[in-house]
């Protein structure tokens, strides 16, 4: 219960609305119990049993059952006597219709009330996932699958709304109505109430069983689903792949696997849920059939009368219902509890890159950035060791070196998409983890080799996080970066949405549309990682022309595998297995002999080879 709670807490207003609702569900179950009490005065009017000397006088007010029964019975009596049976009849059925158009009227508001909560808890769900998961450091989604994250996102969303409509009746209202149909049933007969409570626990023993054997399943069956919609997720992002290598075969059949296992966990899961309710109803036959024996002996030994009796049956008839809904509940809760500790797990989670208590903001970049003895390990594998270099305001320095080496790791230490293992990564002379993440990478643009893009507009995609972004600004940045062109020519220009990661442009249209997003920044501190490398050749002219005059006045860090596009450069640092191996101008790189040297000679052979 602690963890259903804990889901409550998501809902604006909690107490209040909460104690709205219990209030409601209050007058709603005494409105429609009256209907249910009204069938002995009807029963005995039927049967001719209504006393026909004096009405009872009405008793001391006081906010119990005698006192409403006493006042009904003055005023039903005295309309018998007066006005006779017929009449009376129709004052019973008029009885009825009021209470029972009141009750649910009760009953409506507090639905209203519930749902309130419901759709409160959702939303607030949602967003404390989303806003959790986007405080996470990049190696977070390098070790979680999105389809797994989307699933707690929606499907696990779903079962939690679910319960919370399900469990706040179960907990909440229908043991309000279970007590007050006791209640009645205590004063109709006490004899006959006690024997159904020795019976009525067999209906909880049975199905509380049911509900501990749910619980686990339920667990395993949103983990499978967050496995299914991992593999969709995937197969739909890499369709192309999986077209191009005749791949269909595999996917489907893992597909087909993991949504086997899903059926067969949620099959197991509907053997016992749905085996609630007709063990449920059975019991409850049962049990009505033996009330109905030990209470036709007491009718028939003139110890109750035939309209009470048939009042107790109703309402211990009516009472099956909230007992069958307080079971299902509980066992709905249980999916809900498996699927609310799957997307805490997530709202609990605390980035492992946060800022530090005492972290001031980066008001400017004034000076250098410096990685002095920086190391960095994945899951206890090295990557980076010893890193010394600095790079000046306004210089570019440019890493280059073999796949795998360490380059763009070390690249991302700077904005502290990671932080080092070791040493230090300094911005005018401080470390980068005494500023404010924000104020840090404010400072800073960055263009990879993927282009990031969102199914929008290019005007959005392009003012991307700067909601203080002009249409002229957008256009200039563009113009800069030699999109505007290219943009002029789509259906709807700056208004064209682009489709799923900008599937309706070509790499370089995209990627300078990243190279415009960056210019609109204005960041002073560039990282490019490998912008280029995906491009064919006019589109990498344009691209790099576009780079050139993105880098003007600024301090870049460059990430190139072609050196042709790093030859400008005011320091190359070469890295090799996580270490510097070489460092200088192109010009003093090639007339040594070291590795830069053997790269660009492998490249110029191979353009020459292309060439030909």
């Amino acid at each position: 219960m602690k963890t259903f709670f804990r889901i409550l807490e998501y809902s604006h207003n909690l107490r209040a609305r909460a104690f709205l609702f219990v209030l409601l569900s209050v007058f709603g179950v005494l409105f429609s119990s009256g209907t249910l009490v009204s069938i002995q005065p009807m029963m005995n009017v039927l049967f001719n049993q209504v006393p026909q000397t004096q009405a009872p006088p009405i008793p001391e007010f006081s906010f119990s059952i005698t006192y409403f029964v006493a006042t009904f019975q003055h005023y039903f009596v005295t309309i018998v006597i007066e006005q006779g049976r017929l009449n009376a009849l129709l004052f019973v059925c008029v009885i009825i219709i009021s209470t029972i158009l009141i009750g649910n009227t009760f009953r409506y508001m507090e639905r209203i009330i519930a749902s309130k909560i419901r759709l409160d808890v959702v939303r607030n769900l949602r967003s404390a996932i989303f806003q959790n998961i986007t405080r996470m450091q990049i190696g977070f989604f390098n070790n979680h699958r999105k389809g797994d994250l989307l699933s707690r996102f929606t499907n696990d969303v779903a079962e939690v709304e679910s319960a919370v409509m399900n469990t706040f009746k179960a907990v909440l209202k229908e043991p309000i109505t279970i007590v007050v149909y006791f209640g009645l049933l205590f004063y109709i007969s006490v004899k006959l109430t006690l024997f159904t409570l020795i019976v009525v626990p067999l209906i909880g023993g049975v199905l509380g069983e049911i509900v501990r054997r749910l619980k686990k399943q339920a667990s395993l069956s949103q983990q499978s689903l967050g496995r299914v919609v991992s593999i969709l997720e995937e197969t739909f992002g890499g369709m192309r792949v999986v077209k191009a290598f005749n791949a269909r075969k595999y996917v489907t059949a893992k597909m087909e696997e993991e949504n086997k296992l899903n059926n067969d966990i949620n099959m197991s899961m509907a053997y016992k849920n749905e085996l609630a309710s007709p063990v449920s109803e059975f019991l409850g036959v049962c049990i009505v059939s033996v009330v109905l024996f030990f209470g036709g002996q007491s009718v028939i030994a003139g110890e109750l009368s035939a309209g009470a009796f048939l009042a107790f049956l109703a309402l211990f008839a009516s009472l099956i219902q909230p007992i069958k809904s307080f079971a299902q509940g509980i066992t709905q809760l249980q999916k809900g509890i498996a699927s609310a500790r799957r997307i805490f797990e997530v709202t609990d989670m605390q980035p492992a890159i946060e800022d530090k208590p005492s972290a001031v903001a980066l008001d400017e970049f004034r000076e250098s950035i410096e990685f002095r003895n920086v190391t960095f390990a994945y899951d206890q594998r090295p990557v980076l060791k010893d890193i010394n270099f600095i790079i000046p305001k306004g210089k570019t320095v440019a890493l280059v070196g073999p796949s795998g080496g360490g380059k763009s790791t070390l690249a991302d230490l700077v904005p502290r998409f990671y932080d080092v293992g070791g040493g230090e990564v300094l911005i005018d002379g401080n470390n980068i983890k005494d500023y404010k993440i924000d104020s840090l990478r404010k400072h800073m643009g960055v263009v990879t080799q993927e282009s990031i893009l969102f199914n929008d507009t290019i005007y959005n995609n392009i003012s991307f996080g700067m909601s203080n972004a002009t249409k002229e600004s957008v256009i200039e940045a563009a113009k800069i970066a030699n999109a505007h062109d290219f943009i002029m020519q789509t259906e709807k220009g700056y208004d064209t949405v682009i489709g799923e990661r900008g599937s309706k442009l070509s790499g370089g249209q995209r990627q300078r549309l990243s190279i415009a997003r960056a210019v609109l920044k204005n960041p002073p501190i560039l990282i490019l990682d490998e912008a280029t490398s995906a491009l064919d050749s006019e589109s990498e002219r344009l691209v790099q022309e576009a780079l050139f005059n993105l880098m003007k006045n600024r301090t870049s860090l460059v990430i190139a595998h072609r050196l042709s596009t790093i030859q400008h450069a005011d320091d190359i640092v070469v890295v090799q297995d996580g270490r510097i191996v070489e460092r200088g101008s192109h010009s003093q790189l090639i007339a040594g002999d070291g590795l830069y040297r053997k790269l660009s000679e492998i490249q110029n052979t191979g353009e020459l080879t292309g060439n030909n």
